[in-house]
């Protein structure tokens, strides 16, 4: 009841493992995507085995590669055939199952540091059309597995209609302030239309967790605290008077906006202005 992509990402300077998922059930972003860095991640799907993310993760940890691990938790189940997995390692190779008794359309594809599965779905088309996105994607991680989500949900999905969808990806240190591996983490547990507003919540998500490579600074000259001072005052905040300079009343004020407006990941204690806080800025001085 679950179309599902799983993959690892090593363009960039630090790994990632994600799963992105979408169903005609409640809240399957709490029951499918499993991912630890540094380790890889798994989708258990079908009549899921919850014990299947944990357990796989375990063995991957230990050393079992994707192929080694599906077979050591589908021998064991008495239930497999009712089962449906997705699993990538920590080196990239990828593993799908599906049990001859998931209902039809059921099966996957795997290709080079992913798989993906789905079962009740329209037809093959949709993990065709997921895969074929993906490889085909350029960019950002995140935004590669949510481009494949969509394809496989315009493709048809679960034949049964759409309920919840969800992103999970880890990277060692992606999480919020450095503190956990939890990259993104977004889920959509009961919407009309599910794929689409993930995709809104992401965009969300990019505003207030950018990742450290897509900041972008501009010194504080003159001319940009003239304009932080007049943005700040026109939305309350004592900024201070024309002849101060940026240490001051107009730091403060500025270091209030954006905890205030949960900005604080693109905070600088330097003299400069994190590009995306001073669009934030502008845009909340037209409103």
């Amino acid at each position: 009841m679950t179309f599902s992509i799983v993959a690892r990402d090593a363009s960039g300077s630090t790994p990632e493992w994600g799963v992105a998922v979408a169903s005609k059930f409640l809240a399957v972003g709490n029951v499918v995507p499993w991912a630890r860095a540094g380790v890889g991640a798994v989708a258990t799907q079908a009549l899921a085995n919850l014990a299947y993310g944990s357990g796989g993760l375990e063995l991957l940890a230990q050393g079992h590669d994707a192929s080694a691990t599906a077979a050591t938790l589908t021998q064991g189940d008495d239930e497999r055939e009712h089962r449906q997995l997705g699993i990538v390692d920590a080196s990239g190779k990828a593993v799908t199952y599906t049990g001859s008794e998931c209902m039809d359309w059921a099966g996957g594809r795997t290709g080079d540091g992913y798989c993906c599965q789905g079962n009740i779905l329209t037809g093959p088309d949709v993990v065709d059309a997921m895969a074929d996105t993906f490889e085909s994607t350029q960019g950002e991680f995140a935004a590669r597995l949510l481009a494949a989500l969509q394809a496989g949900d315009q493709a048809g999905g679960d034949r049964r209609g759409r309920q919840s969808a969800a992103i999970f990806i880890v990277r060692e240190g992606g999480g919020y302030g450095g503190g956990s591996d939890k990259a993104v983490d977004l889920r959509v547990d009961d919407h009309l239309d599910p794929v689409p507003e993930l995709h809104r919540l992401f965009s969300l998500h990019r505003l207030y967790f950018p990742r450290p490579e897509d900041l972008e600074y501009v010194e504080i000259d003159a001319a940009t605290a003239g304009e932080l001072r007049n943005l700040l005052s026109r939305l309350g905040y004592d900024a201070g008077p024309g002849t101060e300079g940026y240490e001051g009343h107009l730091k403060r004020s500025l270091f209030q906006y954006v905890g205030t407006e949960n900005l604080e990941e693109r905070w600088t204690e330097s003299t400069e202005v994190e590009v995306g806080v001073l669009e934030h800025l502008r845009a909340k001085a037209r409103d």
